[in-house]
């Protein structure tokens, strides 16, 4: 946004009055402008003299042009309150989700429940014991506040937390195989977003990669004719963000943990989404659980804590009591450490899953993905009339039927069953088209708080499975005066 006197003048119009650059207060003047001096009390005078000198600059620089007339200089304390507020407003800031993709990379995926921000809040405001034994009196360990749980939930003998599950691979490889190999089926040698390759990743944590069999198909004896005595480590990685189909067969964990177990050498799967709950029961795409893993004989398993769980972002690292202890002693260990935002709310979100039975209802993640269509369609109903209001009559609106995701980087390939609105531009053919949807959509994002929809067959869709009724909902509606001011 320009902060100026050209922001409500065209570039090109020629000053009623023109002012020169003496005309304009200095900043100590301008600091002591009675319309100012709430401005100074509410924020400090370091900030608003930061930003009124910047102002005046600019102001002068416009005089110097001719750009700058008497009659504007009133509006100065104005534009300096404006500098002020877009200054203090926050980077990362809330939006409506209505692209139809529950988990959204860009979006922060996973939701906090109720209960995690609550302990968040709680925590982070006062000291804590994040490394502090209150039994015993004594310095603890961080990796206690979720550690029991983890072996409840998943089964395991121990677990360990990192920052990410990237994060949980790199350390896993690193101090269970650096130095030697690890064999991978050519199958799974996954690329991730920004960047994250296997190969690349095995690199970094100093050990060699084996590659067995071909990209569609690797079996047993593949593995078996790869291990020798430089092999430290078989591992899995699970392909949740791409399919091949066809000709293909792949060797499962319960069938590997065997031929691993013979020759004395470590079994580890990266779950990458890892969902702690079948899915299936809720009629969406079954995924691989680490309590699964655990009993099919895997010695380590990783996975995140920001997609499936529906908790904050953290790599979750579970298995054996042996492994994951010299997991837990590499010296990477620490650089990678949860800090204790992330791990109180982490805590909070495992306590759910002893609960099961609500989950659906008190996590976020589940209770998108498990809405009802009907109650979706209902939505969009409700929604149509105010939002077609806002838009006329440059938009039409219509409820449709459509296609949601449950995640950009988990299970991407996925869809499910949704509904929505969708606004079409109202013009007299195609030309136009992609400006208006750009316009329109720009303008959705310039909200108050934010609405991201998407582009589809030219029309921008808004898919209503993430936004919740009640409060948010609410928001909604209140927002759509401000978007017919900026359509008209």
């Amino acid at each position: 946004m320009v902060h100026g006197p050209t922001a409500s003048l065209p570039a090109d119009a020629p000053a009623a009055s023109p002012a020169a650059p003496k005309d304009l207060p200095s900043i100590d003047r301008l600091l002591r402008d009675p319309a100012v001096t709430p401005l100074v009390a509410a924020h400090g005078h370091a900030l608003v003299a930061s930003q009124a000198r910047e102002l005046l600059d600019r102001w002068r620089a416009e005089a110097l042009q001719g750009r700058l007339s008497r009659e504007q200089l009133p509006q100065l304390p104005d534009a300096l309150r404006t500098r002020c507020e877009e200054r203090l407003t926050p980077r990362m800031r809330r939006v409506i989700n209505l692209t139809g993709t529950v988990l959204h990379t860009n979006l922060g995926r996973a939701l906090l429940a109720d209960e995690a921000l609550q302990q968040v809040l709680a925590c982070m405001g006062s000291p804590n014991n994040l490394e502090f034994d209150l039994a015993l009196g004594a310095r603890g360990d961080r990796d206690s506040l979720v550690e029991d749980l983890l072996c409840e939930i998943t089964g395991a003998e121990a677990a360990t937390v990192v920052n990410n599950n990237a994060a949980a691979v790199l350390l896993g490889i690193a101090a269970l195989a650096g130095g030697r190999e690890v064999i991978v089926s050519r199958g799974e040698l996954v690329e991730i977003g920004g960047a994250f390759r296997m190969p690349d990743v095995m690199a970094a944590a100093g050990a060699r990669l084996v590659e067995v069999g071909t990209t569609n198909r690797t079996h047993p004896r593949d593995y078996e004719a790869a291990i020798g005595p430089a092999t430290a480590l078989l591992m899995k990685v699970h392909t949740s963000n791409y399919a091949i189909q066809g000709f293909t067969s792949s060797v499962d964990e319960a069938t590997l943990a065997p031929i691993a177990r013979a020759r004395g050498v470590p079994l580890m799967t990266d779950l990458g989404s890892g969902s702690l709950v079948d899915l299936a029961q809720w009629g969406l795409p079954a995924e691989p659980l680490p309590q699964q893993m655990l009993q099919d004989g895997c010695d380590v398993v990783t996975f995140s804590g920001d997609k499936l769980l529906g908790g904050p972002q953290a790599g979750l690292i579970v298995g054996t009591r042996e492994h994951i202890q010299r997991i837990r002693k590499f010296p990477m260990k620490r650089a990678l450490r949860l800090s204790k935002l992330p791990l109180a709310a982490l805590e909070a979100t495992l306590r759910l899953y002893l609960k099961p039975d609500r989950l659906t209802r008190d996590l976020p993640t589940l209770r998108h993905l498990t809405r009802p269509v009907a109650q979706i369609e209902a939505q969009a109903a409700r929604l149509l009339a105010p939002l077609q209001q806002a838009v006329t009559p440059r938009f039409e609106v219509r409820t449709a039927s459509m296609r949601g995701q449950i995640g950009s980087g988990s299970l991407p390939v996925e869809t499910l069953p949704s509904a929505g609105l969708a606004l079409a531009p109202v013009l007299p053919g195609k030309r136009g088209m992609g400006r208006a949807l750009d316009e329109l959509q720009t303008a959705l994002r310039a909200l108050p708080l934010p609405v991201v929809a998407r582009v589809q067959a030219d029309e921008l869709w808004m898919d209503l499975r993430c936004l919740d009724e009640g409060a948010r909902e609410a928001e909604f509606l209140a927002q759509l005066p401000r978007l017919a001011e900026a359509l008209q």
